[in-house]
C-alpha cells in the first residue's frame, strides 16, 4: 500500500557514546550488581529451519543492473514483489525484466502485481461499470499470463500472480474507481466473485500458475469469510498475502492469528508472504529493521520491505548501482545464517523500540549467529545451553556493529568491536556485555569454538565520536533547527540521528556552524558529514551538490560537495580527512569561504563523525573463510596457526564466496592466506579470474591485484586440486600495477545530435558528451587502448536526472540505459541509475573483453518498446536517451604475484 506521507521537520533517536565494546567476558550466569537489560539465546531450544524470509522488497528491483547482480545476491534477496510487465504505475521494475537477474541471483519468487497495469492509485481501470470494468481487467491478466508462458520454465516457475492488491480500498472499495462503490469488508459478494473469475482465468492458462491474494492492506477480520469462500469454490490462493504497516509485534500476532483461521476453516498451511512492511522511520536504519526481522523470522515468513520512495534501490537498501548502505549489510548478515533458529528471549518480548533479536545454531558448521538491535546503551547478551561436543570448553566470539549510513550513505563491511576467546561457565553459559551500543545500529555475535590458539583480532576503529548538529555553535544568519524528524509517534518522517538536524548553509547565507570535538592523539582522523539536499529544490536544481567549506581551528580550508537525495531528510555522508593534534580544536562548515568561495545550493546537516585513522583503520580488512558462505564443505576449528577460530578445507568444486567492500572503483590488494594442502582458483564479480592458483604445499600467502568495483564485490575461492586449506582474505586499497588510462569523452567522436556541453560544472575538465540516443545515430565512439588482450574495469563517469511526473508521493526518477558494443559487436545494454542531477557525477564499471591495441567503444540508445514489441509506453518511463557521459576509464581486471 502506498499511502501519501507529508513531509514533518522531523527524524530518530541516536545515541553519541563510543559503539559498543565487548567487556572483559564473565563466565557462567553469574549475576552482577545493577544487572543492565538481558538478550538470552537459548542454543539448547531449536525453533525451526532458518527461513531467511524477511529480505523481501516491493519495487526494489528496477532492472538488470539497478541494483547489481552483487547487491542482490549479496542481500539474499528472497520474494520480490513488483509491477505487471509494462505497467504504467512507475518506470522500470517490470516483472518480466527483473526476473532473470533476480533468479540469476538467488532469488526465489517474484510477486507480480496484476493491477499495476493501470495508472493511479486507486487504480484507474476504464469501463462505464463494474462489469465492463472487470471485463477490461481480464483481458489484460489475459495477456499478462500469456506473456509469462513465453519464458523458459526456469523463470516461468518463479512468478507468482497476486491479481488483485489492497481491494478492499481499491477496485472492490467505495471510491471513484471501485467495481461498484460497494466495499467488499460489508458486502464482499462481488469482490469474491471476481476473485473466481480470475483464478479460474489464471489456472485456464496456465494450470501450474500460483495465485496469491487477498493482498489487503490490513489483516481483517473478514479474510476469514475469503477462505470460507475459497474452500467452498475450489479457489483458495497458493500463497496468503496481506500488509503490515503496523509494528513487529503485529506480525507475530496476525501470523498466529491467521493459522487460526486456517485451521478453523479446513485449509492449508498455506505459504505466508506480508508483501508490504516497515515505515520511514525503519527503512535504512539497521536497530529499527533488525526488529522486524526477528518477528518474520520466528513466523517462520516470506515478507517485502515497503515502497515509499524510490525503485530500484531495494527500499532504501542499494546505493547508486552497486553499494549497500548500513541496511544492505543487516541483510547481509541475516542471509548468511544458517541451519536452524533457536530461542531468543528478549528483555522486553515483542516490544518495538527495544532490545530484539534473531538466532541460529547450525551443528554441521559449529557456528552459532546472532543479530540484535533497538536499543541503546548497556546489555548482556547470554548464551545458554552451548554444547561441549559442538563447541568445546571455550567458544571464540566474534562481535561486530552494522552502522546505520543514511538511506543514500554507502556503508564499509561491518565494524568488528571485538573478538576474543570466552570460557564456557559451568552451566553452559557465557555472558558478552554490551556497552554503550547505539539503538540506530544493529549488531551481530558469531561463536565458534574455541581453545586451539587463536590470537584475538584487534577492533577495526580504536576512536570514534559523533557529534550532534543542533549541538554545534551556528553564526550568522539563515539557521533553522528542523525536527524532531521521524519518531515512534510520526513514522512516516525519516530516521535521524539525534532526532534533530540544522539548516542554514545556503546560497547568499554567511553562517558557519561549528563543531567543538576533542581528541585523543595527534594524528589523522576520517571525518563524515551526514547532509541532505533535496534534488529538486529550487536553490539546489540549479548546481545540484551544495557546496560548503570546511576548516580546522580557521585554517586548512577544504571544499565539500555535500550528497544529494530524493526528498528533504534523505542522509548521505561526505567524507575526509582532517590532521588534528590532541586536545580541542574547533571544525567549522560555512557557507562562503574568503579562499575558496560561496555555497551554492541549500543544506541541512544531521551531524559529523570523526574517527582515528591509525594502524586499526589503514590494515587490511580482514574476511575470516570459516565465516564466508561455504558450498560444499564446512569449518575446521583444530588447525593451529589459523588467523581466527578456524579455517575452511576447499577439496576440488568446494568454494567459500566472501562479500567485499570498496569504497570507490579502482585497484586493491587481495591477500589469499591459506595453510597450504592444494590449489584453488579465484572469481570475482561472477567472472573467473586469469590468474595463477593460489595456493601451494606450505602455508603461505597469495597477493592478486584486482579491480574492485565502488561498493560491493563478490569474490568466490574454489578448490581446484588436492585440498585448500583457507585462511580468510584480507583486503586493502592499492595503486601502481593495474595502469588506468582515461579517455574524457568530449575528445571522442560524435554522431547525429550527441554534442558536448560545459553546461555541467562538475565535469572532468567542465565538459562532457550529452544527447546520446533516441536513435542509434546518435552516438559516441572512443578509441581505448589494452596493453593486453583481456578482461578490462571499463568505468564510465556518468550523470542521470530524468524523472517524469508521478500521480503518487513516490519520486520515479528513470534509470537511462546505454547500448555499448565493442569493435563492432553485438551491443549489451547496461543501466545507470539516477544521479539526482545532471550535474552530479558517479561511476558505474562494465567488465569488457577487449582485444590488444585499439578497441572502439561505442554508446548509443534508443527506446525500448513495450515486451511484444508492438507498443510504447505513453507516460516518459522509458528514456530513449543514455546518460551524460564524462569520461571513460579502462584498466586490467586482475594480476597476481607472489607476495
Amino acid at each position: 500500500m502506498r499511502r501519501t506521507r507529508s513531509r514533518t521537520t522531523a527524524g530518530a533517536t541516536a545515541v553519541t557514546a563510543l559503539a559498543a565494546l565487548l567487556a572483559v567476558p564473565a563466565t557462567g550466569g553469574t549475576a552482577r550488581a545493577a544487572e543492565p537489560e538481558q538478550l538470552t539465546i537459548d542454543l539448547g531450544t531449536d525453533t525451526g529451519a532458518f527461513h531467511g524470509g524477511a529480505s523481501g522488497s516491493l519495487y526494489g528491483v528496477y532492472g538488470d543492473g539497478v541494483p547489481s547482480r552483487n547487491i542482490l545476491e549479496g542481500m539474499h534477496v528472497r520474494t520480490v514483489s513488483t509491477k505487471a510487465q509494462d505497467g504504467p504505475q512507475h518506470p522500470g521494475a517490470d516483472a518480466l525484466e527483473m526476473l532473470p537477474p533476480f533468479v540469476d541471483s538467488g532469488g526465489k519468487d517474484v510477486y507480480v502485481y496484476m493491477t499495476d497495469i493501470y495508472r493511479g492509485f486507486p487504480y484507474q481501470w476504464p469501463g462505464s461499470d463494474g462489469p465492463a470494468r472487470l471485463a477490461d481487467f481480464k483481458e489484460k491478466i489475459r495477456k499478462q499470463v500469456q506473456q509469462v508462458l513465453t519464458l523458459d520454465n526456469t523463470y516461468k516457475d518463479h512468478v507468482v500472480y497476486v491479481p488483485f492488491n489492497e481491494p478492499e480500498g481499491n477496485m472492490f472499495g467505495t471510491g471513484e474507481w471501485s467495481y461498484n462503490k460497494v466495499s467488499w469488508l460489508n458486502d464482499p459478494q462481488y469482490y469474491f466473485s471476481a476473485w473466481k473469475e480470475v483464478y479460474h482465468l489464471i489456472k485456464g492458462l496456465d494450470p501450474d500458475a500460483r495465485i496469491a491474494g487477498p493482498n489487503t492492506s490490513v489483516l481483517y477480520d473478514q479474510v476469514r469469510g475469503f477462505l470460507q469462500y475459497a474452500k467452498a469454490n475450489d479457489v483458495v490462493p497458493d500463497v496468503m498475502t496481506w500488509h503490515e504497516l503496523s509494528s513487529p509485534a503485529a506480525v507475530r500476532t496476525n501470523v498466529a492469528k491467521y493459522r487460526q483461521m486456517e485451521k478453523d476453516v479446513g485449509v492449508g498451511p498455506l505459504p505466508v508472504n506480508v508483501n508490504e512492511y516497515g515505515h520511514n522511520y525503519h527503512l535504512s536504519v539497521p536497530g529499527q529493521v533488525v526488529q522486524w526481522v526477528s518477528a518474520i523470522e520466528e513466523s517462520k515468513i516470506d515478507a517485502d520491505l515497503a515502497y515509499w520512495n524510490i525503485d530500484g534501490n531495494l527500499n532504501d537498501s542499494a546505493v547508486e548501482a552497486n553499494k549497500g548502505n548500513g541496511q544492505w549489510w543487516l541483510f547481509n548478515a541475516y542471509g548468511q545464517m544458517s541451519g536452524h533458529t533457536v530461542e531468543v528471549t528478549a528483555p522486553r518480548p515483542n516490544q518495538q523500540y527495544t532490545l530484539q533479536g534473531v538466532a541460529t545454531l547450525d551443528e554441521d558448521k559449529k557456528q552459532s549467529r546472532a543479530i540484535f538491535g533497538g536499543k541503546g546503551g548497556d546489555a548482556d547478551v547470554v548464551f545458554r545451553n552451548i554444547d561441549p561436543a559442538l563447541f568445546g570448553k571455550a567458544v571464540h566470539a566474534t562481535v561486530q556493529e552494522i552502522p546505520w549510513t543514511g538511506q543514500v550513505g554507502d556503508s564499509a563491511q561491518p565494524l568488528r568491536l571485538a573478538d576474543r576467546e570466552l570460557a564456557v561457565g559451568a552451566d553452559g553459559a557465557v555472558t558478552l556485555p554490551m556497552t554503550g551500543m547505539n539503538e540506530m545500529s544493529a549488531y551481530q555475535i558469531i561463536l565458534s569454538p574455541g581453545g586451539h590458539g587463536a590470537l584475538p583480532a584487534e577492533p577495526s576503529v580504536s576512536w570514534r565520536r559523533t557529534y550532534e548538529a543542533e549541538n554545534a555553535t551556528y553564526t550568522g544568519g539563515g539557521y533553522s533547527k528542523n525536527g524532531p524528524e521521524g519518531t515512534p509517534s510520526n513514522v512516516g518522517g525519516f530516521a535521524t540521528s539525534g532526532t534533530y538536524n540544522v539548516g542554514g548553509l545556503r546560497t547568499g547565507s554567511d553562517g558557519v556552524l561549528g563543531f567543538d570535538v576533542d581528541v585523543p592523539q595527534d594524528g589523522t582522523y576520517d571525518l563524515s558529514v551526514f547532509a541532505n539536499s533535496y534534488n529538486l529544490y529550487d536553490l539546489v536544481k540549479e548546481q545540484g551538490p551544495t557546496n560548503v567549506f570546511l576548516r580546522v581551528d580557521g585554517a586548512d580550508p577544504q571544499e565539500l560537495s555535500l550528497p544529494l537525495g530524493y526528498k528533504w531528510v534523505v542522509w548521505g555522508h561526505t567524507d575526509t580527512t582532517v590532521k588534528l593534534t590532541a586536545g580541542k580544536h574547533r571544525i567549522t562548515l560555512a557557507a562562503k569561504d574568503p579562499d575558496l568561495g560561496v555555497t551554492k545550493g541549500d543544506a541541512i546537516i544531521d551531524k559529523v563523525d570523526l574517527s582515528l585513522r591509525d594502524a586499526h583503520v589503514t590494515a587490511p580488512a580482514v574476511y575470516e573463510a570459516e565465516y564466508a558462505t561455504l558450498a560444499g564443505t564446512r569449518p575446521v576449528y583444530t588447525r593451529p596457526g589459523a588467523s581466527g577460530p578456524g579455517a575452511v578445507p576447499l577439496a576440488k568444486g568446494d568454494s567459500a564466496t566472501f562479500w567485499v567492500h570498496s569504497p570507490a572503483d579502482g585497484e586493491s590488494t587481495v591477500y589469499v592466506d591459506h595453510l597450504g594442502g592444494g590449489r584453488a582458483s579465484l572469481s570475482l564479480n561472477g567472472e573467473k579470474l586469469d590468474v595463477p592458483k593460489a595456493g601451494g604445499d606450505r602455508k603461505g600467502s597469495d597477493r592478486v591485484r584486482v579491480f574492485l568495483s565502488g561498493g560491493i564485490n563478490k569474490i568466490t575461492v574454489t578448490g581446484v586440486s588436492r585440498t585448500l586449506l583457507l585462511d580468510r582474505l584480507r583486503v586493502t586499497r592499492s595503486s601502481g600495477t593495474l595502469t588506468t588510462k582515461v579517455y574524457q569523452a568530449e575528445d571522442g567522436r560524435l554522431t547525429g545530435a550527441a554534442k558536448v556541453t560545459d553546461a555541467y560544472t562538475f565535469a572532468s575538465g567542465g565538459r562532457a558528451v550529452t544527447d546520446i540516443g533516441d536513435g542509434r545515430a546518435n552516438a559516441l565512439t572512443v578509441d581505448v587502448v589494452a596493453d593486453r588482450a583481456g578482461r578490462h574495469a571499463v568505468t564510465i563517469r556518468y550523470s542521470n536526472a530524468e524523472q517524469p511526473p508521478a500521480t503518487h508521493y513516490n519520486p520515479d526518477p528513470i534509470a537511462r540505459h546505454a547500448d555499448l558494443s565493442v569493435n563492432g559487436g553485438p551491443a549489451r545494454r547496461v543501466l545507470f541509475p539516477t544521479t539526482f542531477h545532471f550535474n552530479n557525477f558517479w561511476e558505474l564499471t562494465v567488465p569488457l573483453t577487449l582485444k590488444k591495441g585499439t578497441n572502439r567503444l561505442t554508446f548509443t540508445a534508443e527506446e525500448l518498446p513495450d515486451f511484444n514489441g508492438d507498443t510504447y509506453n505513453q507516460y516518459d518511463q522509458r528514456s530513449p536517451y543514455a546518460p551524460v557521459i564524462d569520461r571513460v576509464a579502462v584498466t586490467p581486471l586482475a594480476e597476481m604475484r607472489p607476495a
